[in-house]
């Protein structure tokens, strides 16, 4: 059996865990007890955990974020480690590039990314959640980023991610006045796709993870890149990123099979090929 068909269906790490269920992988932030924050080894433990999604088998196809508990998908940094953290502006800026790194390394994960946002997301959380490519929020869910109340701003992206995602002017206002939002006013500024109540959330992640997991991974792979790099730059690079995308799907075995299934009116067998 080859290697790849052998990684294991439930990973267990210091802060969080994962599990495979059928074309989906659930990620889940594992520190309830400090609200799921970015403390601890938990972003080695998020970086571990993708780099073995990345090597998984064709089984998973999409992964589910979340958080463990009902209070708190991720509440962001945890203060109490860093109170009495002592850091010059220069180390600082340094450490920071391993977050930036991290954050963007899920952006642009090959798979999609759907973050299920179960609590709180404040800070480092809903600049984690920003990464996802989609947003679904349980109903008590609170967001916000609230780090200018400490001092500081939102450093793992949130400046960058957030206006573009919601507006400049909407964006300004959260961050400048450390306000949060409930799940509904986020549903309202686009920030999340799906509000539900706390107990159907995970399940309707896991069955919309599942929906995008049984379309052909190919063209489910460069939708997100083109959508990803037309974000970032003008619209005629954009095109030419999509008819490039386009022209490398037209010879896939995906294409031929979506096709003659089509037309033979059966349900597609797809293999990312």
């Amino acid at each position: 059996m080859p290697e790849e068909n052998n990684r294991p269906d439930h990973i267990e790490l210091s802060t969080l865990t994962y599990r495979v269920e059928g074309h989906v992988a659930v990620v889940t932030l594992n520190r309830p007890d400090r609200m799921n924050t970015l403390g601890g080894t938990m972003k080695p433990d998020l970086a571990r955990a993708f780099f073995e999604l990345a090597r998984a088998d064709q089984r998973v196809r999409a992964v589910v974020l979340t958080g463990a508990g009902e209070r708190a998908f991720c509440a962001g940094a945890d203060i109490k480690e860093r109170a009495d953290h002592q850091i010059c502006a220069t180390d600082f800026f340094v450490a920071q590039k391993a977050t930036h790194d991290l954050f963007r390394g899920i952006e642009e994960f090959e798979k999609p990314t759907l973050a299920a946002i179960n609590g709180v997301a404040l800070g480092g959380g809903l600049e984690l959640a920003l990464c996802c490519d989609l947003r679904l929020a349980a109903d008590h869910a609170r967001l916000g980023l609230p780090e200018v109340r400490l001092g500081v701003i939102p450093a793992a992206g949130g400046t960058q991610r957030l206006p573009r995602l919601i507006g400049e002017a909407r964006a300004k206002a959260l961050m400048l006045t450390a306000a949060q939002i409930d799940a509904a006013r986020a549903l309202d500024y686009g920030l999340v796709t799906q509000v539900l109540p706390g107990a159907e959330l995970l399940p309707a992640a896991i069955a919309l993870a599942q929906q995008i997991g049984e379309m052909p991974p190919l063209a489910v792979r460069f939708v997100k890149r083109a959508v990803n790099r037309g974000m970032q730059t003008d619209l005629d690079s954009g095109l030419e990123y999509e008819r490039y995308a386009a022209a490398l799907l037209v010879d896939s075995e995906d294409r031929k099979e979506g096709m003659r299934a089509f037309v033979e009116k059966r349900k597609p067998v797809f293999q990312g090929r």
